[in-house]
């Protein structure tokens, strides 16, 4: 039985389903390659933390810090300086942690170790992670891009 007033047809109903369906699948493929060519995270150019947090740290201890959206690693040299790194992989992006036993960073995505100096060592990763500047001011701990310097 066929309605004569009908808002949609039936052929219009199927059209707009394939349409919206059509639709979903293009915003779908084409999303990916949008956030990649204009990634949606800006990296911050300094963090500041508080010195206390990380004042009684022994030499070779390592404690994590927020760099942006991304996992930072602050690690307490042997003569008491202090080395940063942004706490990714250099192959893809993976979260590196701390292998306190072996003195190195591992990447257990794909098996990727660094040395206790970001150095990469075996597996993977084709650069060593990335170093960040660090100094303290007064009770302020900044942690900096490399160039980036004090704001004024």
């Amino acid at each position: 039985m066929r309605i004569d007033n009908a808002y949609f047809t039936r052929r219009k109903f199927l059209n707009s389903i394939l349409g919206g369906w059509l639709g979903t699948l293009a915003v779908t493929f084409v999303s990916p390659i949008v956030k990649f060519v204009w990634p949606p995270y800006k990296e911050p150019d300094e963090v500041k933390l508080a010195f206390a947090d990380f004042a009684g740290m022994k030499p070779g201890e390592v404690k994590g810090f927020p760099w942006g959206a991304k996992p930072g690693l602050l690690k307490r040299a042997e003569d008491g300086s202090f080395i940063a790194f942004i706490g990714v992989c250099s192959h893809l992006d993976c979260n590196v942690s701390w292998m306190a036993d072996k003195k190195k960073f591992f990447c257990a995505c794909h098996e990727g170790w660094y040395d206790e100096n970001g150095m990469n060592i075996a597996g993977p990763p084709p650069k060593p992670l990335r170093r960040l500047e660090t100094s303290v001011e007064g009770e302020d701990f900044f942690v900096r891009k490399p160039g980036a310097g004090a704001k004024a």
